[in-house]
């Protein structure tokens, strides 16, 4: 039951939310551009590692990329009309 008040309670303050999560995603790649929080000479593998927010819009990308291609493939063959049994 707390996790039903916990969900109406956020539900109702969707647009709080929404803006607490993007203050967060902002704060994260400005700690991340920061080179005194996080040393990127000597862990960086490639030059694009050295990009304040690379891990993040990479992120972003990769995750658009994953749901508009599992969207296409399910439209492609995967999802039937909702008469296909029924014949």
């Amino acid at each position: 039951m707390i996790l039903v008040r916990l969900i109406e309670f956020l539900r109702a303050r969707l647009k709080t939310v929404v803006r607490v999560c993007y203050v967060v995603l902002a704060l994260l790649v400005v700690a991340d551009a920061l080179p005194f929080l996080v040393e990127k000479e000597h862990h960086a593998h490639t030059a694009a590692e050295r990009l304040p927010g690379f891990w993040a819009i990479f992120g972003f990308i990769a995750c658009t990329l994953i749901i508009f291609l599992s969207k296409w493939y399910g439209h492609a063959g995967i999802m039937k009309p909702e008469e296909y049994y029924d014949e």
